[in-house]
């Protein structure tokens, strides 16, 4: 993972908060993407896909949505490990983003600028600012774009549903579907219970 990996373990201890410590792959193949909810200092989904061996992570406030008309806010954050994927449970108060953790949706990604531009790389979309990606997962589906619009140490993007067959303004996910892909558990069943393995 890189120099990225050693920001990500610089800001936890990994023995406390219970998180992965990137040593496994888990569940995330090469194309794979997670969608986890965090209940931290602010409730916020935290958008990943795996690129070159590491899950590139945005924190997305509101959430994805599946109204084309709708961006969505998304400041991207350090690298996670790519078995971070499977993450669920609660991170302990004093620790880096403590709160509760939910594997809201996961699935798999293929890169919809590979198509339009031969040999564009994710990582390449990356570095230039515009990710354009198919999502197929359990909870949402369909064309998704993220757009840099501010750099800095927390680039800046916007999240947004591209309009194809799979866009539906009148769906909200986010208010309407609330349990974990991997466990079946509510945000609250979560927390009491905490980690699930």
């Amino acid at each position: 993972m890189g120099s990225d990996k050693s920001e990500y373990d610089k800001k936890r201890n990994l023995e406390k908060s219970g998180e992965p410590s990137g040593n496994s792959s888990g569940s995330a193949g090469k194309n794979s993407f997670v969608i986890q909810k965090h209940d931290a200092s602010h409730l916020h989904y935290d958008f990943r896909l795996a690129i070159d061996g590491a899950l590139k992570s945005w924190a997305v406030p509101k959430g994805p949505s599946m109204d084309p008309s709708e961006k969505r806010l998304a400041v991207e954050v350090e690298d996670h490990p790519l078995d971070y994927a499977d993450f669920e449970g609660v991170i302990p108060e004093g620790e880096y983003g403590a709160g509760t953790v939910m594997v809201w949706d996961r699935g798999t990604y293929s890169n919809l600028r590979a198509d339009k531009e031969k040999d564009s790389s994710m990582a390449e979309s990356h570095k230039a600012g515009l990710i354009e990606v198919w999502l197929k997962g359990e909870k949402i589906e369909g064309g998704y774009a993220l757009k840099r619009f501010r750099g800095g140490k927390k680039p800046q993007w916007l999240l947004i549903k591209m309009d194809d067959e799979k866009a539906d303004a009148r769906r909200k996910p986010t208010s309407t579907e609330n349990e974990s892909v991997k466990s079946g558990r509510d945000m609250d069943e979560i927390a009491e219970e905490g980690d699930d393995d």
